[in-house]
């Protein structure tokens, strides 16, 4: 930068730039008034300024302000992560306890032996990856969720459960469960998205799987069980 002519023996790094104004140096202040340039057309300076101005400011302590202010800005970040891990992990809670009901509900309304031990151990897969899940939102330091109830159910893709089962063919809940095994792919895949800790990502995307092939399972039985019924 440049000096003006009349301050040409001024050392750069102690000078100031106003908006709309030349460069400004310690000596257009008055230090008898706290900062207050010469010119009154000007605004007043803060005392940080007026010390840096002068070489009189104790800089000695600013490079543990800024790493500080890293720190903490990366526990907020790291902070915030973790809540949301915790609350796709909550979320997939829910979706696993109302697969487990949904499904075993089914399974007392199943008409063939078959179906009734499909639908009792996708129950049982449910609940095996509902624990799974709790147990990790424990050790990152959140609070399982309660959800996990027939209106859940209801909401989160299971249409029709409970008594409304009992006029079900088999293949009409055969199409219940691809429905709702169609909803918790959407939300494993949605988790998937999330920043995860390596671990939890595992799981989610073992589970993520096991819930596809078992959606698989159930689409070609219901198209096996809709074909037997067509040529019955």
């Amino acid at each position: 930068m440049r000096l003006p002519d009349s301050n040409r023996n001024i050392d750069p790094r102690r000078c100031i730039l106003y908006p709309g104004v030349s460069m400004l140096t310690e000596n257009d202040f008055d230090n008898s008034s706290q900062g207050m340039p010469k010119n009154p057309n000007l605004p007043a300076m803060s005392s940080n300024d007026m010390q840096d101005l002068s070489g009189n400011r104790d800089t000695s302590d600013l490079g543990s302000e800024n790493a500080n202010a890293n720190a903490n800005a990366n526990v907020n970040v790291n902070a915030n992560a973790n809540d949301d891990a915790i609350g796709a992990l909550n979320n997939l809670l829910e979706i696993c306890r109302d697969g487990e009901y949904g499904f075993t509900e089914c399974a007392e309304h199943a008409k063939t032996a078959e179906l009734k031990s499909v639908f009792t151990q996708r129950a049982g897969d449910c609940r095996t990856a509902a624990a799974q899940l709790q147990q990790h939102i424990v050790q990152m330091g959140g609070t399982a969720d309660s959800g996990g109830t027939m209106s859940g159910a209801v909401h989160r893709g299971w249409v029709s459960v409970g008594g409304t089962l009992a006029g079900f063919s088999d293949v009409s809940m055969l199409e219940e469960c691809e429905r709702s095994e169609d909803v918790a792919l959407a939300q494993y895949r949605k988790a998937l998205k999330e920043n995860l800790p390596i671990n939890v990502h595992a799981l989610v995307e073992r589970q993520a799987q096991g819930t596809q092939k078992n959606h698989d399972q159930i689409r070609n039985m219901r198209d096996a069980y809709k074909n037997a019924s067509a040529n019955s």
